[in-house]
């Protein structure tokens, strides 16, 4: 239990560390490359990619099944059962691969159809070579995926995150050498998708020399593959609307207003991106340890404080990722990216503002995920999904990208919001009115430090990156005075003072 805890600190902090790291390269990297490829040419590769993307949805929810039930018979000490199942995933992932494979040739068929209003002959051509090598590395990708989530049920964090910041340092160097010579978006394509197999190898490698397992060919446990679809239906259900709610915008803006509008919507949402991985590198690594607690019939109450200790932690470094973005980001995307993508801010802060409570509520879906009751959220998200479509239809042609935005940040109050936080108060019996109790006392000392820092955001600093890092180290200092002071509890300011003692601990021998 020690070195699980011990795998789950050490995850979060490696997340953390990788997270930084990429965004870090990102925002060096991304300038190079839309200046090297051009906004038209950055704007396809981004739609191409978009559109195969949807083919995750053949994942039919399987990975959370993979985790949850391994971790499930670990903690049981069903071995039998668990060698099973890995070689009933194992065979169910290389027939999805197949299925993939032969869906994306479909789609490079009929790419002339769907894109001719607004893609030119010369994309139209480039569009099917970069869907080619996105739709073949798809395919592997799928069976080779199952590895990693017997890792992760096995709680190896180190392990996945230490080969996930390779990955993250690697990709930017081999990208920056191959638009150097000039080989553009296909050659990064290529580049990406030989890097994962390469790292998804390594996984395998991992499974079996370092866990010492095998892929025995056994019978298909049919009672279990039942009980893993009932499961997996509705997880499956739940990627399939993450695509529309999040995914489809991209395609609309594609088919109605060109690669441009694309490029400007993909600035933005790469913000949101990075909003997101900040929440989803803590619950991330939650899902195994509340299937231990559920499992082995935990209190309730302690799956309440897990959900509000984690729930807070993950609100205090949102709101002033949040804060500093609402105050600098539209300077920092006019200097960082150049003219043209003016709205990419709107498209930010319209999607990051509503999607604060449910990113930092995630561990909520670990623990619907644990419980097998995440049909209704599954339910509830189709609803929104197909609302945020049809909006984004509606607005797109007088709004643009904006209209996107707003459609689906209605989406996130109504359902995410609204309709969700009742279900986990009504069903799952988590303590919902202490988390808005504690989230209410969080937004006080962030909401006073955005007011002030506001006001000196209007002096007159140095122009460009210079000035712009000078109010963002001003803010950063106000912002976490003023929460340590009047916000955050002893537990979290354990969680930053310790590491200190221990660094000064170690200097002192």
């Amino acid at each position: 239990m020690e070195k699980g805890k011990s795998q789950i600190r050490i995850g979060v902090v490696l997340s953390y560390a990788a997270l930084f790291l990429s965004v870090a390269i990102s925002l060096v990297y991304t300038p190079f490359m839309l200046r090297k490829l051009g906004q038209a040419e950055y704007g396809l590769f981004s739609l191409v990619n978009s559109v195969v993307a949807n083919l995750a949805i053949l994942d039919f929810g399987f990975e959370n099944a993979i985790i949850r039930y391994t971790a499930k018979y670990r903690a049981e000490n069903e071995f039998e059962k668990e060698k099973s199942l890995h070689f009933m995933f194992f065979v169910m992932y290389s027939i999805i691969g197949l299925i993939a494979f032969i869906i994306g040739i479909i789609l490079i068929l009929n790419i002339d159809n769907i894109f001719s209003a607004s893609l030119t002959p010369e994309e139209l051509s480039r569009a099917k070579t970069l869907m080619l090598i996105a739709v073949v590395n798809m395919s592997i990708s799928f069976p080779l995926g199952v590895f990693a989530g017997i890792i992760q049920a096995y709680e190896k964090f180190v392990f996945l995150k230490t080969a996930n910041i390779a990955r993250i340092c690697l990709n930017p160097i081999i990208m920056v050498a191959i638009l150097m010579f000039g080989y553009k978006s296909v050659g990064i394509l290529l580049a990406v998708a030989i890097i994962g197999t390469l790292f998804s190898l390594l996984n395998v490698v991992y499974f079996y020399k370092v866990l010492d397992k095998r892929i025995s060919v056994s019978k298909f446990d049919m009672p279990l593959l039942k009980g893993i679809g009932a499961y997996s239906f509705f997880v499956f259900l739940n990627i399939i609307i993450d695509r529309l709610y999040w995914a489809t915008d991209q395609l609309i803006l594609g088919m109605y207003l060109g690669t441009a509008a694309v490029a400007v919507y993909t600035i933005g949402s790469q913000f949101f991106n990075y909003y997101v991985q900040i929440s989803t590198s803590i619950s991330g690594v939650f899902l195994p340890r509340v299937v231990e607690l559920d499992v082995k019939d935990a209190d309730g109450s302690l799956l309440s404080d897990t959900f509000v200790k984690v729930g807070r932690i993950q609100f205090l470094v949102l709101s002033f990722v949040l804060s500093g973005f609402a105050l600098f980001g539209k300077e920092f995307i006019a200097i960082w990216a150049g003219e043209g993508y003016e709205s990419a801010y709107y498209v930010a802060l319209i999607t990051m503002i509503p999607s604060i409570v449910p990113l930092s509520q995630n561990v909520g879906i670990s623990i619907l995920q644990a419980k097998n009751m995440h049909a209704f959220r599954s339910i509830v998200y189709l609803f929104i999904a197909v609302l945020n479509v049809v909006l984004s239809v509606a607005l797109v042609k007088t709004y643009g990208v904006v209209g996107c935005a707003a459609a689906t940040g209605l989406g996130c109050v109504l359902g995410q919001i609204i309709t969700m936080n009742i279900y986990y108060k009504k069903k799952i019996g988590l303590d919902i009115p202490r988390y808005w109790a504690e989230i209410g006392r969080l937004s006080i000392p962030a909401a006073v430090s955005f007011a002030v820092c506001s006001l000196h955001n209007e002096l007159p600093l140095a122009p460009g990156l210079g000035g712009l890092f000078i109010k963002g180290i001003i803010f950063s200092c106000i912002f976490m005075l003023t929460v340590w002071v009047k916000g955050m509890n002893d537990f979290e300011k354990g969680l930053l003072i310790m590491p200190l003692k221990r660094v000064l601990l170690r200097g002192e021998r």
